[in-house]
C-alpha cells in the first residue's frame, strides 16, 4: 500500500526544492513547475493525488479541486507548515 505520510513529507520536500518564497516567507511552486520535473515524476506514481491528500491534511493549498497537466501549469501550490 501506499505509505500517504511518506509520499506527503516527499512532497513537501520537493516543494521546497523547486519553489520560491513570497513576501511572507511561504513557499509556493507552479503546478506545471512540479509536473514537468524528472525527479517528481519518478517519485510520484499520483502526483495529483498526492496534492489533494496533503491539501485534505492542510499541509498545502491551491485554486481547484483536481489539477490538470496543461490546463492549471500556472496554479500555485503553497506551502502552508514549514
Amino acid at each position: 500500500t501506499m505509505n500517504v505520510e511518506h509520499e506527503i513529507n516527499l512532497l513537501v520536500e520537493e516543494i521546497r526544492r523547486l519553489g520560491t518564497k513570497n513576501a511572507d516567507g511561504q513557499v509556493s511552486v507552479k503546478f506545471g513547475v512540479l509536473f514537468a520535473d524528472e525527479k517528481c515524476a519518478n517519485l510520484f506514481e499520483a502526483l495529483v493525488g498526492t496534492l489533494k491528500a496533503a491539501k485534505r491534511r492542510k499541509i498545502v493549498t491551491y485554486q481547484g479541486e483536481l489539477l490538470l497537466q496543461g490546463v492549471h501549469d500556472n496554479v500555485e501550490i503553497m506551502l502552508l507548515q514549514d
